[in-house]
């Protein structure tokens, strides 16, 4: 596109937030009780924690990581437990300080959960279990309530 002020042409980057890289950091699934816990249990209890964090790694360039660990237990006993850490290199041009922190902490995050998701329902099933699928997230929503909550933990400055 050329600059009409200077007759050159713009090098300017569009705003946003871009999927540069996409890999695996660490993977990790046990099921220490098989085969006895594939038969006659009830329901298990499912237990999930979902982390992100973000590092500066080039000029304009995060690496995020999408921490995911799944816990089944049933009958007392652990059935399965799956650790992903999934992280990926975003570029991010054109963004006020506010703008990055957001799109470090929605936008990347929901670029990198489809591979978790995926990545757990392919393990969980090959360790023998009945198909498993994490939920889906509005990590937009997340950020939103944990904005909100540390507002409101935060003392009023008098």
């Amino acid at each position: 596109m050329a600059d009409p002020e200077s007759g050159g042409s713009s090098t300017a980057k569009p705003a946003g937030c871009k999927l540069q890289l996409l890999f695996l950091k660490d993977l990790s699934f046990e099921a220490p009780n098989v085969p006895a816990v594939l038969f006659g249990h009830e329901q298990p209890e499912l237990q999930y924690s979902i982390e992100t964090h973000h590092e500066l790694r080039g000029k304009d360039a995060f690496e995020v990581v999408l921490e995911v660990a799944v816990r089944a237990v049933g009958g007392g006993k652990t059935l399965f437990l799956v650790e992903v850490k999934q992280g990926g290199i975003f570029e991010m041009s054109g963004l006020t300080s506010d703008e990055m922190m957001v799109m470090l902490k929605t936008r990347a995050p929901e670029a990198l959960y489809p591979y978790v998701r995926e990545l757990v329902a392919s393990l969980v099933s090959r360790g023998g279990f009945p198909r498993f699928q994490l939920p889906a997230l509005d990590f937009a929503r997340l950020f939103a309530e944990q904005h909100l909550e540390r507002k409101r933990a935060t003392p009023p400055v008098e």
